[in-house]
């Protein structure tokens, strides 16, 4: 397959974490993967090398989801650059954490979270989804979190920006359902990620049905699976991936 009708797939915050795990499960599908990240260009670098030496293909590409102006610049560019080729699976991925109690919380902290978990949903999806509508086919996943779902204490901004992506993602699916094109979300719970590096995972067992954080590998699971043609029938839902905590 030549990189002229290859399949191009778009993970935000591609570089570590589920946001590797889940590029190289669709590296795997036979998909071109372009692994965004803002900083550590190392790890994407990484996670680029990763999929070529397992036989696939990938490239980085550098902007910051936060920033519209930038999303435009880059994003928009490589769309404007690339007519041949359309981006069939978007994930939206990439989101920050600033936690606070809400009476504490910087102004600040509150916008940031929400620029970069919600507002980057508006500002990537509303780009890539003309390519889509085009070939009457498209995966679009956003990562959301179990904060989205139930809220937590000290997150009312990334709880705030998760569950406004998931009602977000429910009316997107009704949009442009009949152009071909899902739209579903996963949320996470506590897997083991740079997120998570802060919490004791033996403090949390007992509450979790099946005693453990869960591995980046399997939220990709769930991904890779709502990416594929299998998963057709599938949109407007969210999949819960958090061993049972909460239903």
């Amino acid at each position: 397959m030549t990189k002229t009708n290859m399949k191009y797939a778009l993970v935000t915050g591609g570089s570590r974490g589920i946001g590797r795990a889940v590029s190289l499960k669709l590296a795997a599908q036979g998909y071109f993967v372009l692994v965004n990240f803002q900083r550590n260009e190392t790890e994407a670098d990484k996670t680029v090398a990763i999929i070529k030496e397992a036989g696939g293909d990938a490239s980085t590409l550098k902007f910051d989801v936060s920033d519209k102006d930038d999303i435009q610049k880059t994003l928009g560019g490589w769309i404007d650059a690339n007519k041949d080729k359309s981006i069939e699976v978007l994930v939206n991925n990439a989101g920050i954490r600033k936690d606070f109690l809400l009476m504490m919380m910087a102004e600040s902290d509150w916008h940031d979270v929400l620029r970069t978990n919600l507002d980057s949903f508006y500002y990537i999806t509303k780009l890539v989804i003309p390519g889509m509508m085009f070939q009457r086919f498209g995966r679009i996943i956003n990562v959301v979190s179990l904060s989205g779902i139930k809220g937590l204490p000290g997150q009312t901004n990334y709880s705030a920006s998760k569950a406004g992506v998931i009602a977000a993602s429910k009316s997107l699916a009704q949009e442009i359902g009949r152009k071909g094109i899902t739209v579903n979300c996963v949320a996470p719970g506590f897997i083991k990620t740079e997120m998570t590096e802060g919490i004791e995972e033996a403090q949390f067992r007992s509450i979790i049905p099946v005693q453990r954080f869960g591995e980046a590998d399997e939220v990709a699971e769930a991904v890779s699976f709502l990416a594929s043609k299998g998963a057709s029938y599938i949109t407007g839902e969210v999949i819960n991936v958090n061993g049972g905590l909460y239903t």
